[in-house]
Parts: structure tokens; C-alpha cells; sequence
């Protein structure tokens, strides 16, 4: 405490008290997809830079609900059913539109063209709406999982974020 000015570290003390909420209402809402910044960000499963929108997926979910970010919709996949909230009805599945690169929409309602050259070779790109050849959410997270985990991203076992 400063000896000249005594009520120096109160007035302190409660204009951060005073202050509190509104620094509270400026922190970001946990809630639907965020941008990514390209090329700086990383693939929360694997590790590789975020580089390409057009295969970008986003969850959100657990107990604070943390946004995780990956460069492929198959990546996305495998680190969700790792999580023991995969299935709470809070968790939020986001992927761009490959033919924009630039809208965010609900994984589970989205559409995928499959055969895709997509960054870690799952071979799927979400799609708004349906078109020959193009498969639903629940058929993409069969495949995905049945192919298993891309060799260029092998986690330890039971790894969960």
C-alpha cells in the first residue's frame, strides 16, 4: 500500500469490481462456428496447419464448450468419438461448404460428395444439399470410422481434448 495515497489500491480494487461485468459481456459467446485463421492454426487431432476452407470442420461441446478446430471433416470424426460427450445434445458439428469455401453449416444436416482429394485423404466434402453420388452425415461418419484414423495423424490411444 502506498503510504501518500492509502486508498489507492481500494479505488483500484473496486473499479476492476465495478468494471467486472462488463469485461465479462466482451468475451466471445460459446456458441456456433468461429472463424479459423489460415494458415496459422492447427488441426486439433493432427496437428497440421488449417490451409484449405473448403474442407474445414468445427466441434464444439464438453463441459465448457471448447471449440476444436481440424482440417478435414474425417479428423473431426475420429476426435469426436473420442470424446465422452460425443452424443450430449449441446455439441455443436460445424463444415464448410466445399463449393464456397466460405459458409459455415450444421454437419448433421449437410450432405457429402465423396471421391474428394481432401487434406488428410478421408475424401469427403460437405455439400448443402443433395446431388447423385452424395451421402448423408450419418453414412460419411460410417465410412470415416470404418476406414479408420488417416496414417498421417495417429494419436496416442484413448487421447481426448
Amino acid at each position: 500500500m502506498c503510504r501518500h495515497h492509502p486508498h489507492l489500491h481500494r479505488r483500484a480494487a473496486l473499479a476492476l469490481l465495478a468494471g467486472a461485468p462488463f469485461l465479462a459481456a466482451c468475451k466471445a459467446e460459446a456458441k456456433g462456428p468461429e472463424d479459423i485463421r489460415w494458415n496459422r492454426e492447427t488441426c486439433e487431432i493432427c496437428g497440421m496447419i488449417i490451409s484449405d476452407p473448403a474442407y474445414a470442420a468445427e466441434v464444439r461441446g464438453g463441459p465448457d464448450m471448447r471449440l476444436a478446430k481440424f482440417d478435414d471433416i474425417g479428423d473431426a470424426v475420429h476426435w469426436l468419438e473420442l470424446q465422452p460427450w460425443k452424443a450430449e445434445p449441446a455439441v455443436e458439428f460445424w463444415v464448410r461448404n466445399a463449393d464456397t469455401a466460405a459458409d459455415w453449416m450444421d454437419a448433421r444436416t449437410s450432405y457429402y460428395r465423396g471421391g474428394v482429394v481432401s487434406p488428410m485423404d478421408y475424401g469427403y466434402a460437405a455439400i448443402p444439399g443433395w446431388e447423385p453420388g452424395a451421402v448423408d452425415f450419418a453414412a460419411m461418419v460410417a465410412a470415416v470410422l470404418e476406414k479408420g484414423l488417416s496414417s498421417r495423424c495417429l494419436p496416442l490411444e484413448g487421447e481426448t481434448g
